[in-house]
């Protein structure tokens, strides 16, 4: 490990924002958060919004910003990189704002029922090969039901135009209601200020000229998510 990734990581566990749980204390149990976020970390009764796979936490820093009536959540397992919007953090004070270093997989571990609002996924990876592990597959959707509130929203930002084609036949097969759909999100003529945050990443991606993509829908209701053939590859 190079002596700048190990600086960050000793920095890391000095942010009082940032949770980092072995291994043993989730895996098959819960966490003792689950089902306290609201009373022991945030201390108010805002909804909880999270942003799955946060990378460097753009994304989570700036709606936190930009939506002091919540609270959000950046989760990702790569610390150095959490570490960049950890430390943004810091710098704006942001009260709303924690980062939990974990594996996706061991989501369920950390909330409870009817926990969270909303969830964010930017520009994932899209598993090109293995679609049970894309974070908008059937599998994770069914996870993120366990904890999501009646109607909660999924938002899936991506640069993969098969990841969203992916995602809205999934929500197609299930009857999940798609709010707003757009292929080619920057040449369109919606507007609306919260997708206006940009990643590092993303920036790359239009430089080059690659459209990004944007789905919005519901987990409206507590149903199992059937996936579509490939997902079972």
């Amino acid at each position: 490990m190079g002596k700048d990734k190990i600086r960050k990581f000793a920095e890391l566990d000095t942010f009082s924002h940032v949770i980092q749980p072995d291994f043993e204390e989730v895996f098959r149990k819960d966490h003792p958060l689950k089902g306290n976020w609201s009373k022991d970390i945030f201390k108010n009764d805002n909804p909880i919004v999270l942003e799955l796979g946060c990378g460097k936490g753009e994304y989570t820093v700036g709606l936190a910003r930009e939506y002091k009536d919540k609270n959000f959540i950046g989760i990702d397992i790569k610390g150095n990189r959490m570490w960049a919007g950890a430390k943004q953090a810091l710098h704006e004070k942001l009260e709303n704002v924690y980062f939990l270093r974990t594996r996706i997989e061991l989501i369920e571990s950390f909330f409870a029922a009817n926990e969270i609002s909303e969830i964010w996924i930017t520009f994932p990876d899209p598993q090109m090969q293995r679609p049970r592990k894309r974070l908008s597959s059937a599998r994770f959707l069914n996870m993120y039901n366990t904890f999501l509130k009646p109607d909660g929203i999924v938002h899936l930002k991506t640069d993969s135009a098969e990841l969203h084609v992916f995602t809205h036949n999934l929500c197609e097969l299930n009857n999940l209601q798609v709010i707003e759909k757009f292929d080619d999100l920057y040449n369109s003529s919606y507007k609306d200020q919260i997708l206006e945050i940009k990643t590092h990443y993303e920036q790359i991606y239009l430089n080059r000229g690659i459209p990004i993509t944007y789905i919005k829908f519901k987990l409206s209701d507590k149903e199992l998510i059937n996936p579509p053939f490939s997902d079972d590859e």
